[in-house]
């Protein structure tokens, strides 16, 4: 694939989309982990229809391609991705606006759409605020992610999911040919995964349903999980969050701390001392590192109790 025949593509379908593409991008920059190597082509549409736009000419030329979104949850292998990276604006109205109003048939239901680029913490703060004091949401004011990667993964805490409270999303084909709305059924929310993993549409939006409670009930359960994480979890590090699903009957980070591998490094990767189911990178960390930190924690955790530990990192390799 050459550059020019992709850059060429998009300014024939979507000329305004010129300016929003760069060479050579470090994907540490885009990640939390802040580590990982570069993006061939990284493109970043305003709109739904540059986004669209930017998946039809990707298709047409076989370009391989993967869609970004706040990278809170995504690492990138150490090289160059060859290919294209997109990544919706986050600070574009289509992608980064909230709105929220009371639903015309329940004055207790509070309704939300919110673009795939806007932070998932905010819709929780925003709509647990006065004068709406909505409740659904407490639990996810600490996540980073975006809206779009909170659906995609229904990313979730202190047992609060993204897909309890959705009613709709709106989506762009993998083609970029079409576009639709999907229920909450058809989307099928489960742990750490919905129906995005596999029928490849790109989230643009969401609609959340909510409902009232006392404002001080809500603030109070937002504060306490608040104190939780700030005493728990390793926020003063570079990180993507819990780095291995809970296994059935288990919790990750009990399996490692019981191997014996808090505080276990390489390089610069470290296995929180704090919380070990936190791997976190304590500065200058490679994506190598973390990938060698991880594959070496599956290792021993299965040596140890026989569990097979599941990343809930998105790992993005090198495309050939």
């Amino acid at each position: 694939m050459e550059l020019k025949d992709l850059k060429r593509k998009l300014n024939e379908i979507c000329p305004s989309l010129e300016t929003k593409i760069r060479e050579n991008v470090s994907m540490a920059s885009y990640c939390s982990f802040r580590a990982g190597g570069y993006a061939e082509l990284f493109v970043e549409p305003s709109t739904v229809e540059e986004l669209k736009a930017a998946l039809r000419a990707a298709t047409k030329l076989q370009v391989p391609h993967v869609i970004l979104g706040n990278g809170s949850n995504t690492l990138f292998e150490d090289g160059v991705y060859e290919g294209a990276v997109i990544r919706p604006d986050n600070l574009a109205p289509e992608f980064g606006d909230i709105d929220i109003w009371v639903s015309p048939e329940d004055d207790d239901n509070i309704l939300c759409r919110a673009g795939a680029g806007a932070l998932i913490s905010r819709v929780a703060r925003m709509t647990a605020q006065e004068p709406w004091s909505a409740s659904g949401m407490e639990g996810l004011t600490g996540i980073p992610g975006s809206v779009g990667g909170a659906v995609f993964m229904n990313a979730g805490a202190y047992g609060y999911e993204t897909g309890k409270v959705l009613q709709s999303v709106h989506a762009v084909s993998p083609d970029g040919m079409d576009e639709r709305d999907f229920t909450k059924d058809e989307v099928t929310p489960g742990y750490r995964h919905s129906a995005f993993m596999d029928n490849g549409y790109i989230i643009t939006s969401a609609v959340f349903s909510l409902f009232r409670d006392k404002q001080e009930d809500i603030q109070d359960r937002i504060s306490d999980f608040t104190r939780a994480r700030t005493e728990k979890q390793p926020l003063n590090f570079a990180s993507a969050g819990s780095t291995f699903k809970r296994p059935e009957g288990h919790f990750a980070g009990k399996l490692i701390e019981d191997a014996g591998l808090k505080g276990e490094a390489v390089g610069a990767a470290e296995v929180s001392e704090l919380h070990a189911g936190f791997i976190v990178n304590t500065g200058g960390a490679s994506a190598t590192d973390i990938l060698r930190l991880i594959e070496l924690v599956q290792q021993k955790v299965f040596e140890t109790s026989g569990v097979t530990l599941e990343p809930e990192v998105r790992v993005i390799r090198s495309a050939k």
